[in-house]
């Protein structure tokens, strides 16, 4: 039953191939429906056409299904939440075009909501919820930065990659594989059957907390020509210790500059989210190193780790309670710095 106090808010999300909606009452997510788009597969990555083609198809019902699942009514909405950016430009304006029609329509609030900002803001959908100060490492295959988080979305960037974020490392590396898009998650079946330490591959040497991977990349690709000269059976022979190895050095590159901010910080609490998130041996390694070096660590639900709507309803629902709504003439942002 909806009392006066009672706040829901509708978020949209469609910042690349996946189309989500979600009802949050109260800070609490109701819903989280999401529709992928397969037909990304054959092509080995993302077309951004089709994507947005996808999107005007998915978005209606996927609407639909978010608000049927949490039993309200469109009267009962106090502000639609969208993702303004950072994305796919084409995808984003579907997402935007369709939440600033609807907010019109029901003359109600729009807010606007940063994609990163809101991956972070998944650790405040389910308890326990990290306390303020906190770092955040932000992981997918856009983006790689550690990010100091101290209040609701009030966030700095301490470090970023600054070439290929981990998750672009993950997928290419799996293609050098033969491993079929997207090649991340394959990556991390085949490792936990893998030996981590059956091949070494050169790891950057960057000062401070940013991160590189196209040197990684370069290193794997150079591995597997020289051994293919003479094995052409290489790869398929030794798939689930390649990927263990490339694995493991993808996770030690990031948590090695975790480690780092954190003792510059002096912050425990300790936080991961994004695409890259859902990996299982990142929290594998995670949670040992947080039992070494006394932290206390927090990572999302599997479903609010990759692109989804709940993200966006619950970063949406904190900027509303502080009254930042924004103008249905905000343009959508291919690039947009979490620090800007």
């Amino acid at each position: 039953m909806q009392t006066q106090a009672d706040i829901y808010i509708l978020a949209i999300e469609s910042s690349c191939d996946d189309t989500s909606a979600a009802v949050c009452k109260n800070g609490k997510v109701l819903t989280n429906i999401s529709a992928d788009q397969k037909i990304h597969a054959e092509y080995g990555g993302v077309v951004p056409e089709l994507a947005s083609r996808a999107h005007t198809a998915n978005i209606v019902p996927v609407v639909d299904l978010a608000m049927k699942g949490a039993g309200i009514a469109m009267k009962d909405i106090h502000a639609i939440a969208y993702t303004r950016g950072p994305g796919l430009l084409g995808s984003l304006l579907v997402g935007a075009g369709f939440a600033k029609g609807m907010a019109q329509a029901l003359n109600i609030p729009l807010v606007d909501v940063h994609h990163m900002k809101a991956h972070v803001m998944a650790h405040f959908i389910n308890e326990p919820h990290p306390q303020f100060p906190f770092l955040c490492l932000t992981v997918s295959g856009g983006h790689t930065q550690i990010v100091k988080v101290t209040d609701y979305n009030v966030m700095e960037v301490l470090g970023s990659t600054i070439d290929d974020a981990a998750g672009e490392a993950f997928d290419k590396t799996a293609k050098m594989l033969g491993l079929p898009y997207p090649g991340g998650p394959l990556i991390d079946k085949y490792a936990s059957l893998g030996n981590p330490m059956a091949f070494k591959f050169n790891e950057p040497n960057i000062p401070g907390l940013d991160y590189s991977f196209s040197g990684l990349k370069t290193s794997v690709l150079y591995f597997l020509k020289d051994k293919l000269k003479d094995n052409s059976h290489f790869i398929e022979e030794n798939l689930s210790d390649l990927c263990a190895s490339v694995q493991y050095t993808i996770i030690k590159i990031l948590l090695k500059k975790l480690k780092k901010a954190a003792k510059e910080t002096g912050i425990q609490e300790i936080a991961i989210a994004g695409g890259v998130s859902a990996n299982q041996g990142l929290r594998k390694y995670l949670s040992e190193m947080a039992v070494q070096e006394g932290w206390r660590v927090y990572i999302p639900d599997f479903q609010y780790c990759t692109d989804n709507a709940g993200m966006i309803a619950i970063s949406g629902y904190y900027k509303f309670l502080k009254g930042e709504t924004s103008s249905l003439l905000l343009p959508t942002l291919a690039r947009w710095e979490m620090n800007e």
